[in-house]
């Protein structure tokens, strides 16, 4: 059955008292606040028992609390098997991440091992694989050639060497080079640390929100460019000079096509083969993966079976390839992060952290989501931070999670981060026993892996299509961001994109949408008036809707458009009015003309008064313009009796649907207060629908509320002010205050009731009366 067929079109009835906020408040009995002071606050957070002090325990180390659960028989099998493949793959993107931090291979290995070990210990999410990530690791090998190049570390050679080493009797001190840039990338790593530690700990997790998945898949992507060009110049082997910053993309690949003839053929050869093949059996893993067991490790195979070939073949020797060389066995010695290097890498490291955190934990609350438990963003800024000074301490470089190697862990059957322990344990055995059996194996083929795991970031150009139907900020966020990253850098370029980014929600919130309001007949339903055939707008009363919060920088836009919807300018028709009520005031001073009746003078019968009144004609002095000289009847909406032109206000009441408004501030209060006045004066009726308690709350703590503006315009609905304004209006209780006092003059000597200073105050907002004073 059509779920829109009139037979399920089930009407309903409310039968309900026409709710104001003051009248519903007092029926329902509305709570107070209860505000409680800094130190109650403090009490509160800081007192200690037994059950308190187990809790934080438990939540700063996690293991405490999964650990005593862990079924041993149901998970261990599981986790046993996951962290063995998982620990292969780990190895083996260790030793290729490293080539991207500019570093020797054997780091990538440091950096795959030591972070697991603390995320173990405080780590939230059950699947994550904790090591390298390109996208950060690049980030820090920027860093590291920027602050430790080739041309820092020459020295007079007499000969030619392999690939650059030595050329045109000028030598590259390799030892000295290789110690200054792990120095560089692992205080960079501390550094890292030390920011997502503070972070955690400030309980700022909620930071990294602001980096939107526009933004993210556009940086990322960007990121994949860079990676790219990067390891390029690896897989062809050829020699090219250290770029960073803004154009380091369109530099080295000058660097790469003016070098290509020197391109070893070797290398090439080894690299596109294991492009090849990994993206294929990748594709295979995906396409059967409900159909294999666990995925086909094609990177430990290509791996294994290149470095065979490479030893057997005496790849180096002969054809001169570039092999990884020395992969020594053990631990580097613990040492502490160089301090003069800190204050040079500050805005690196802090996007640097920001980045792997961001990645790391939307990674985390995908596979959160599936396994349905929660992660704790805070205890995770805490544990990667954490993970990242350990490692930088034990000369590693910055950790995040890579969604490849994590897909792997869980794909196998992890359960747990016992896993992880395990994936660490295979790590370790590749570090102290097996390393010096990779050390014939081609650079080539560990860029050539690299790349291959690059395909996941360059679908990501796919979405932009879809965003581009879907939302087009979104689409020029994504733009915006990439291009940014690939031209300014992915520092710069981080930024660029976050400030593009805030400035769409400033732009979206400076202008709103607005809307006038209609009713659908019979209902209490309001939609735009331009969405529908079948809606009318109620007569005398605009219904005006914001879709976003008002604050001083939309408050403008706010009044432009409400004068754009109720068809006038409430300060031009009181100034107006004004003029043309002073001049009828001389005339009945003069006893030229006598007012009996005052009514507002729009075109709503409700407003219209039952009496008739006569009009007889007259002349005065004051130029050819005939004036009655007896009794008058002055209504805005005929002819006057003097020479002003006056516009017309069509309109008896204005009702603000205040239902999408989420926030107020100091600035749109006084307006939006002065607005009310504005409309008050010329005697439009101006209520407030829809608010949230927590925006009545918000008018209440700003002073919004005084004698004219009251809390009794304030509406439950937009449905309930209606029918009260009908209410008023049929029983003849709206009346113009402004011209209310004239009928009064012809017996009273005072001044009338309108002066130019009246005008003035009530007519500046704050910010003119401001800049007036100052003038003065």
């Amino acid at each position: 059955m059509d779920a829109h067929s009139p037979e399920n079109l089930y009407p309903y009835t409310v039968s309900r008292p026409i709710y104001s906020n003051p009248t519903f408040e007092e029926d329902n009995e509305r709570q107070a606040r209860e505000e409680r002071t800094l130190r109650e606050r403090l009490s509160r957070t800081c007192g200690c028992s037994g059950r308190q002090a187990l809790k934080v325990v438990k939540g700063v180390f996690p293991v405490i609390d999964w650990l005593s659960r862990y079924p041993i028989r149901e998970w261990l099998p599981s986790d046993a098997i996951s962290g063995v493949s998982t620990g292969l793959v780990c190895s083996l993107q260790g030793l290729a991440y490293a080539l991207l931090v500019s570093v020797a291979p054997v780091y990538g290995l440091y950096s795959a091992f030591f972070p697991i070990l603390t995320y173990f210990l405080l780590g939230t999410s059950r699947h994550i694989s904790v090591g390298p990530f390109p996208v950060t690791c690049l980030m820090v090998g920027s860093i590291v050639l920027t602050l430790a190049p080739d041309d820092h570390f020459l020295l007079p050679g007499n000969g030619t060497g392999v690939n650059g080493t030595e050329a045109d009797g000028i030598v590259v001190d390799v030892e000295a080079m290789e110690a200054q840039r792990i120095m560089v990338a692992s205080s960079m790593t501390v550094l890292v640390g030390l920011f997502q530690v503070v972070m955690g700990l400030l309980q700022v997790g909620f930071l990294v929100r602001y980096l939107s998945d526009p933004l993210v898949g556009g940086f990322t992507t960007a990121a994949a460019f860079h990676v790219l060009i990067s390891q390029l110049k690896i897989v062809l082997s050829v020699p090219t000079n250290n770029h960073s910053g803004c154009f380091s993309i369109l530099y080295t690949l000058i660097d790469v096509f003016t070098n290509i003839r020197q391109t070893n053929r070797a290398d090439l050869v080894a690299g596109l083969l294991t492009i090849v093949i990994v993206m294929a059996v990748k594709e295979v893993n995906s396409k059967f993966r409900h159909k294999i067991p666990v995925p086909i490790p094609i990177e430990v195979i290509v791996t294994v079976v290149a470095a065979g070939i490479s030893y057997a073949t005496e790849l180096e020797s002969r054809y001169g390839a570039s092999i990884v060389h020395s992969i020594p066995r053990g631990f580097a010695p613990a040492q502490p992060p160089n301090t003069e290097l800190l204050w040079n890498i500050l805005g690196s490291s802090f996007s640097t952290a920001v980045v792997g955190y961001a990645v790391a934990v939307s990674v985390a609350k995908v596979y959160a989501a599936k396994h349905d438990y929660t992660i704790d963003g805070n205890q995770e800024l805490i544990a990667f931070g954490f993970s990242n000074v350990f490692c930088g301490c034990f000369s590693g470089f910055v950790a995040s999670t890579a969604l490849s190697r994590t897909a792997v862990q869980e794909s196998t059957g992890g359960k747990s981060q016992v896993a992880g322990i395990i994936s660490a344990v295979m790590v370790m055995i590749v570090i102290l026993a097996l390393g010096n059996l990779l050390e014939p194996l081609q650079k080539s083929v560990l860029a050539a892996i690299v790349i291959a795991n690059l395909k996941g970031m360059f679908m990501q150009v796919t979405e932009v299509p879809t965003l581009w139907r879907q939302n087009r900020a979104d689409c020029f966020i994504w733009l915006a961001t990439c291009l940014a990253s690939v031209v300014l850098g992915l520092d710069v370029g981080l930024l660029a994109g976050l400030v593009f980014e805030m400035g769409t929600v400033v732009v979206r919130t400076q202008f709103p949408a607005c809307s006038t309001l209609g009713n659908i007949p019979g209902t209490n339903i309001y939609r735009n008036m331009k969405d529908y055939k079948n809606i009318a707008e109620v007569p005398g009363i605009k219904i005006f809707k914001c879709n976003a919060p008002i604050y001083f920088a939309n408050i403008d836009y706010f009044k432009e458009r409400l004068r754009v919807t109720v068809g006038f300018d409430s300060v031009r028709v009181f100034k107006k009015r004004n003029k043309a009520l002073k001049k009828i005031h001389k005339l009945i001073k003069k006893g030229k003309l006598r007012a009996t009746e005052v009514s507002l003078g729009v075109d709503n019968k409700g407003f219209e008064s039952e009496q008739d009144s006569g009009r007889e004609s007259g002349q005065v002095e004051d130029g050819d313009w005939p004036v009655p000289e007896v009794e008058v009847r002055v209504d805005w909406a005929l002819e006057l009796p003097v020479r002003v032109s006056v516009p017309k206000v069509q309109i008896h009441s204005l009702v603000l649907d205040f239902s999408a408004v989420s926030f107020l501030d100091v600035g749109a209060v006084k307006s939006l207060r002065l607005v009310i006045k504005e409309f008050l004066r010329i005697g439009v009726h101006v209520y407030i629908a829809g608010c949230d308690d927590e925006i009545v709350w918000k008018m209440e703590a700003l002073s919004f509320f005084d004698e004219e503006v009251t809390r009794d315009l304030l509406f439950l609905s937009v449905h309930d002010a209606i029918l009260f304004i009908k209410l008023e209006t049929a029983n003849g209780s709206m009346q113009d205050a402004m011209v209310e006092g004239l009928s009064l003059m012809q017996d009273c000597k005072e001044p009338p009731p309108f002066t130019e200073e009246e005008d003035l105050i009530e007519t500046y907002d704050n910010q003119h009366r401001a800049i007036h004073g100052l003038s003065n």
